[in-house]
């Protein structure tokens, strides 16, 4: 990234064009008459010419001034974290490093947001792009009742302009550089959303859309299930209307009994439906959706975890397992078939809160994890041993890139190397794990030192809580912080 000035300066010089003066053609018939010059008494000499500027002033003047109040653009590598603005100074993106970037601001702030899948094909690269999602607002104190569920669809999501020549693809790039459309439907919601996540059911009918539950886990302890399938029905069907009772939760959890909490996960193996929750004592609670369409809870906790629950994943092989990760330090495995309701392995991993955590849906036996002190990590979890008081395990890759605390970990729905760590320090960055240190090439990168050979990517996003990939877009990345959202697809992924 480079840095420029936080205000630049109106009415800044347009750059000069050069132009040449009309040269007296040679003669070669001795009957033509004289050629006659209609700029000889404008310009009288070439001297001349240099010593004035095509402004009337002499060209050191000019520039001289023209530097003066030129932006001034630093074209080096800016790491945050690692660098620190000077006052008066801004980031700004390379625009050459991406295929796509926008930005969406919202009224308020979300902490959570999930991708939803659609019906406009797998592997898409074409653009404009669009995209499904849903979201929980945290609105500020004294104001919780403003809080929403946002359900959204983003479309005419252009590509950047890298300079694309040629005539015959005039009309398509017209539709690459379309501005960017946000519709949204908004669920009125009594508090903050901690934690949002979306399950879909399996199409019955081609038809018609599928059907699509979104859980969100809030501040006040309770979990609200929602049908968002009108909500998604209405962008692309006109006319669709919204009831009131359509705005309402078709279930909620209150087995938390008012202590909230972050942990929240669908399986992704059971079709009609099953949630896992963990609040900050600790517990950890299933719901299961019945064959008749119901809700039913279990009130028998799983515990284990002397802290907070942070995170929740479900194997995405194995129906019954599961993982969580917390403020002790620990990452357990559990199996919900267990009676004892107590975990099956029990790992510590870091010395500090154990945040974020991700399940690789390519190779099922990595898990990463991202923790407190920044440092994020991967694990085999077949080195694992079911061991009363196992020592802390030894990771396959772990990084201490980050500065501040890993807010958010996932891997790539579809490459099993490439990972997206989103952390406190304003940053998303893209990981490839395949790539090798050669024992000729430098640790320094861009002038800055330790920058491990496995980071592919640095995207600055302020206060980003969490990051997702899109499952359906390879390499597109939509991200919320503290400024809204952003989406973006680099060169590099």
């Amino acid at each position: 990234m480079g840095k420029r000035a936080a205000d630049p300066i109106d009415g800044e010089i347009d750059a000069l064009k050069s132009g040449g003066r009309p040269i007296r053609p040679e003669v070669e018939d001795e009957n033509m008459g004289e050629f006659e010059d209609e700029f000889e008494d404008e310009y009288e000499s070439e001297d001349e010419i240099f010593e004035a500027g095509v402004d009337g002033r002499p060209d050191d003047e000019r520039e001289a001034e023209e530097r003066e109040s030129e932006m001034h653009l630093d074209q080096d590598t800016f790491m945050p974290a690692r660098h620190h603005l000077a006052a008066g100074e801004t980031l700004a993106p390379d625009p050459s490093t991406y295929e796509m970037l926008h930005t969406l601001t919202t009224t308020w702030p979300c902490l959570s947001f999930d991708i939803i899948h659609d019906n406009l094909g797998s592997d898409r690269k074409t653009y404009p792009a669009t995209l499904y999602a849903v979201a929980g607002t945290q609105a500020e104190s004294g104001r919780e009742l403003e809080n929403e569920l946002m359900v959204m669809k983003l479309s005419g999501l252009g590509r950047m302009d890298q300079g694309r020549e040629g005539d015959d693809s005039e009309e398509d790039d017209d539709d690459e550089d379309a501005d960017p459309i946000l519709e949204s439907k908004s669920i009125p919601l009594p508090s903050t959303t901690n934690r949002i996540r979306a399950h879909q059911l399996p199409r019955s009918d081609t038809s018609r859309s599928p059907t699509t539950f979104t859980a969100a886990m809030t501040e006040a302890g309770e979990v609200l299930i929602h049908d968002v399938t009108p909500h998604l029905t209405s962008f692309d069907t006109p006319g669709t209307i919204i009831t009131p009772q359509q705005n309402r939760p078709i279930s909620t959890v209150r087995v938390h009994k008012g202590t909230e909490g972050y942990a929240l996960d669908w399986s992704p193996t059971v079709p009609q439906g099953k949630l896992l929750t963990g609040d900050n004592d600790g517990h950890i609670f299933l719901t299961t959706r019945t064959d008749g369409g119901g809700w039913v809870t279990d009130t028998r906790p799983f515990t284990g975890h002397s802290c907070s629950v942070e995170e929740i994943q479900w194997s995405p092989t194995e129906r019954n397992v599961f993982g969580s990760a917390s403020s002790d330090g620990t990452v357990k495995i559990w199996d919900v078939r267990s009676k004892s309701h107590s975990a099956a392995l029990s790992v510590p991993i870091s010395t500090t809160d154990v945040n974020v955590m991700s399940w690789s849906h390519q190779t099922a036996h990595l898990l990463a994890t991202g923790a407190e002190d920044g440092m994020w990590a991967v694990w085999d979890l077949r080195q694992w041993k079911a061991q009363p008081s196992s020592p802390q395990a030894s990771a396959v890759a772990s990084f201490d890139f980050h500065r501040e605390q890993i807010t958010s970990i996932e891997w790539h729905p579809q490459d099993d190397s490439v990972l997206a760590v989103a952390a406190a320090d304003n940053t998303i960055t893209l990981w490839d794990l395949a790539v090798e240190l050669d024992d000729e090439e430098s640790r320094e990168t861009a002038g800055v030192a330790d920058v491990p050979p496995q980071l592919l990517f640095v995207h600055y996003m302020e206060m980003v809580k969490e990051a997702h990939w899109h499952p359906q877009i390879p390499g597109c990345i939509m991200g919320t912080g503290g400024a809204g959202f952003g989406l973006f697809k680099t060169i590099s992924v």
